[in-house]
């Protein structure tokens, strides 16, 4: 557990408080039945961030070269702990996440449904031992989960509780849940891209094949900037459709100021940035976009709740 504290916490909180924020903001706020209790609903989110900090763990195993150049002062593996006593880790946090996994979907008489959380630790094993090296498909990996972590709510509390009565309305919160899912995608599948232009130096050393590597960290600054004006694009179009649309004034309001501004200001900064420091603050930046896209949940909830 003292190895846990020092793996990406920041990461797995905000993972947790995303699928906490989502059901308690949102799916609760509804008046629709949910298909998992309060404390089955705790065991998802633990199962997640279990799942998502054995990923941390093995992909630190495998990034000991790589950080001891890009990250000096963030290696573990060899110096707070042993290789020997982290692939323990890593497993026992992989049996518990996968086992929670498999309980919850025999709760909701879907046991296929346990395949799920197989593939989510299967995928952060390939990545961390290959599919990383691969350009392009390691960040989309990455990305995918995230997203993916979005879905499974619906998956495990929407889905088991729709009949034919509530269908309808099940489908339409469903598919609220994909466009989060979809923003938390493109987001997280730029911030990848910025994070390899961050460690280019560490990764050409390993024989790495990301994206900067292979073309040169201008262009794939550039493609970073072409891919973060789709979601600029969709948000404000989103925004527009419904947001105004219905008169939600102060999510418009959040929306403009917390995540089209910050992908603005990204956009037009990332056109200039040259040094480590500069990717590294607009790797932070859309960790921030991230952010307060998850939290607009929240305002448009509050929002609509007060104007009705």
């Amino acid at each position: 557990m003292k190895y846990l504290k020092l793996v990406r916490y920041q990461n797995l909180l905000m993972l947790a408080f995303m699928q906490v924020l989502f059901r308690y903001a949102f799916l609760k706020q509804q008046n629709i039945p949910l298909a998992l209790s309060d404390w089955q609903y705790a065991l998802l989110v633990l199962s997640t961030v279990l799942l998502a900090a054995a990923g941390y763990v093995i992909n630190d195993i495998f990034d000991v070269a790589t950080d001891s150049i890009n990250k000096p002062n963030n290696v573990i593996i060899g110096k707070g702990i042993s290789e020997t006593r982290a692939y323990n880790i890593y497993i026992g946090l992989n049996i518990t996440g996968v086992a929670i996994g498999f309980y919850l979907s025999n709760v909701i008489l879907r046991p296929s449904f346990a395949t799920i959380f197989i593939l989510i630790a299967s995928l952060l094993y390939f990545y961390s031992t290959s599919l990383k090296q691969i350009m392009i498909l390691g960040n989309f990996i990455v990305a995918l989960l995230l997203a993916l972590s979005v879905i499974i709510i619906g998956v495990f509390d929407l889905f088991p509780a729709t009949n034919a009565e509530n269908q309808a309305q099940m489908a339409s919160l469903f598919s609220i849940l994909i466009d989060y899912a979809l923003f938390a995608f493109m987001i997280n599948f730029i911030r990848e891209i910025v994070k390899d232009i961050e460690d280019v130096n560490g990764d050409y050393n390993q024989g790495m094949n990301t994206l900067p590597i292979a073309i040169g960290i201008n262009r794939a600054a550039k493609i970073a900037l072409g891919f973060a004006i789709i979601p600029f694009i969709l948000s404000l179009l989103y925004i527009n459709t419904y947001f105004m649309e219905n008169k939600l004034f102060i999510a418009t309001l959040y929306g403009f100021a917390f995540v089209l501004a910050p992908l603005l200001y990204f956009i037009v900064k990332i056109f200039s940035a040259k040094s480590q420091k500069e990717f590294h603050h607009l790797s932070t930046v859309l960790k921030l976009i991230l952010l307060f896209g998850i939290l607009s949940i929240l305002v448009i909830t509050l929002n609509i709740k007060y104007n009705a």
